[in-house]
């Protein structure tokens, strides 16, 4: 029997979520054989720029996709929050495994709050998701650029460069770093990018063998959470260098989802929920878009600009 052959990115994060996939799938096919095939990608490679600069998130996915094309791998495994709003053929996310925490988390050896920063504090993130919260919260902080995987970033805050970074939690979680976590930075105040903590898995889309293979570690509830997220962030064409969150939660089949578009500057925001039957997640996410396209949405983000968006 051929081995199933994963691509993956090769950061240590990545590398994690693909061995976690891995061996979720040898559990359950005992018989088949996995691999991983390891790649970098542009994203990971040209650190020096914001990454709405040199193509933002897809940068991230190109060369796992490639591969899948040439016959070099059969899937690839991301975090979700870096996948684009709108899968393109020949793609298609096959599974999507339990959401593991949702929650930005501020790093910090000195300080174990955002209130607790003293004035005017160093604050390192790579989103302008989470810069436009911040400085919503604190104004006077200096929310500097930080690129690289999570231990470039750990390595740059204990050098001294940053006061604080944030941080995805699950990513900390997921590399045994929990003890870095000083706070979560959680819902409602602060909200993550659509499908944070959501590790999803990507194949072609006319493999219908694996896609029954994989539809084995795929977690229907956290689908239906990211389904609305991904659709509100979609219906406003969403990418890394527009500053939009989203988190959804379902209690007794019933949906709430809470979104956030800014202007890059974060003079401007418009932040609304919504609550309906969660089997109608994909609507309720367009509608909750369409809310904030009524009230002016459309003009925020057409002001902002690409030229200084960062990962989301």
């Amino acid at each position: 029997m051929n081995p199933l052959r994963i691509a993956t990115r090769q950061s240590p994060l990545a590398m994690w979520q693909t061995e976690y996939v891995a061996d979720r799938l040898r559990a359950q096919n005992p018989d088949l054989p996995v691999e991983l095939v390891p790649m970098t990608t542009r994203g990971d490679q040209v650190l020096d720029r914001p990454l709405a600069e040199i193509g933002g998130k897809g940068l991230f996915l190109k060369e796992l996709e490639v591969a899948m094309v040439e016959g070099r791998a059969d899937l690839a495994v991301h975090s979700c929050k870096d996948m684009p709003a709108e899968m393109e053929s020949p793609f298609v996310i096959a599974a999507l495994l339990e959401r593991a925490d949702h929650t930005d988390a501020l790093v910090s050896s000195q300080f174990d709050s955002l209130a607790s920063l003293p004035q005017g504090a160093r604050v390192g993130t790579s989103s302008l998701r989470r810069r436009v919260q911040l400085l919503t919260a604190r104004p006077d902080l200096q929310v500097l650029d930080l690129r690289g995987n999570v231990g470039t970033r750990l390595g740059k805050l204990d050098a001294g460069q940053y006061d604080a970074i944030i941080l995805a939690s699950a990513g900390l979680m997921r590399l045994g770093l929990d003890q870095r976590i000083a706070a979560r930075l959680a819902p409602p105040d602060f909200l993550p990018a659509a499908a944070q903590g959501v590790v999803a898995i990507e194949c072609r889309e006319d493999a219908a063998e694996l896609r029954q293979i994989l539809a084995g570690l795929h977690h229907q509830p956290t689908a239906t959470i990211t389904s609305a997220e991904r659709a509100f962030t979609r219906a406003l064409g969403g990418s890394c260098d527009v500053p939009i969150a989203a988190y959804a939660q379902v209690t007794d089949d019933r949906l709430q989802l809470i979104g956030l578009v800014a202007s890059v500057d974060g003079k401007q925001q418009l932040r609304e929920s919504i609550e309906g039957a969660a089997i109608d997640a994909e609507q309720l996410g367009l509608d909750l878009a369409q809310r904030l396209i009524d009230k002016g949405a459309q003009s925020i983000l057409g002001k902002s600009a690409p030229s200084t968006g960062t990962h989301a």
